[in-house]
């Protein structure tokens, strides 16, 4: 009975994973449209690209708790190039600034994780999770950094409190959830933000 009651949670959590894949793989499709209609030309296609980066990040750290640092690298690299193109006559500065802002927001992350670990004596942000806000700052402005990282924390309680509520399970201060999950959609969303509705400074 125990194994029947083990293989029966895993299946099901083998289903709501494989569901959980698929709706962000029809939503970064729908992402790669909305970015290039959004931002027609190249800042558009380097926007896509972000998006599908950001999918692949969500659907690997929602089935392994990890974010490859290839993805990473490459969101970083195509974060310098839409830096280039909206400064043509000042790439270096572009690069720089965007380079330094990415720097400044990983090392606020890096600090927040060690704090909490020294605080709570376990681990709760992952170094993927702190490459990745470098990735953040070096694609989105200083207003709408935390307006991403605020929709990625609480799209995380949300998520954890509704899960805690449908299997009738208690909370507990030592759950465990994917940040990069949350973190990488609201990235490009917040990229969207900027291109779509706020002037950039």
């Amino acid at each position: 009975m125990l194994f029947g009651v083990v293989g029966e949670s895993s299946l099901r959590s083998t289903r709501q994973t494989a569901f959980l894949s698929a709706a962000i793989g029809a939503a970064a499709l729908a992402a790669v449209v909305t970015s290039i209609v959004a931002a027609p030309g190249l800042r558009g296609l380097l926007g896509a690209g972000l998006a599908l980066i950001m999918a692949a990040i969500a659907i690997i750290d929602a089935r392994h708790f990890i974010i490859p640092n290839s993805l990473s690298a490459a969101a970083l690299v195509l974060a310098l190039l839409h830096a280039a193109i909206q400064a043509p006559d000042a790439i270096i500065d572009a690069v720089v600034f965007v380079t330094v802002r990415g720097a400044v927001l990983a090392l606020a992350f890096l600090a927040l994780r060690e704090l909490y670990r020294w605080l709570r004596g376990r681990e709760g942000l992952g170094l993927g999770d702190v490459k990745l806000a470098g990735v953040a700052g070096a694609w989105l402005d200083w207003l709408t950094i935390p307006v991403a990282v605020q929709i990625a924390a609480l799209t995380a309680l949300a998520i954890y409190l509704l899960r805690s509520f449908i299997d009738k399970r208690p909370i507990r201060a030592t759950g465990r959830l994917p940040f990069g999950l949350f973190f990488a959609p609201a990235i490009w969303l917040c990229w969207l933000l900027e291109t779509t509705l706020l002037v950039r400074f």
